[in-house]
C-alpha cells in the first residue's frame, strides 16, 4: 500500500494554499479518504486529477 498524502503535504507539493485543497475535496474534485477531521489523498488518486485537469495549448 502506498502511502497516503495529508492536505498539507499536497498543498506544499502543488504550491497552493491548503484551504483550495480542501475545497477540491469537499467538492469531490479530488477523490480522498476522511478520518475523522482529516483528509488523505492516495497519489495515484492525485496524479489522475492533475492528468484530467491538464490544459494543453491549442495549435
Amino acid at each position: 500500500m502506498e502511502k497516503l498524502l495529508t492536505t498539507e503535504q499536497v498543498a506544499e507539493l502543488l504550491q497552493i494554499h491548503i484551504n483550495v485543497v480542501r475545497e477540491w475535496l469537499k467538492k469531490g474534485k479530488l477523490p480522498g479518504i476522511k478520518l475523522g477531521r482529516e483528509w488523505r489523498i492516495d497519489p495515484r488518486d492525485l496524479e489522475e486529477f492533475l492528468e484530467k485537469n491538464k490544459v494543453r495549448k491549442e495549435e
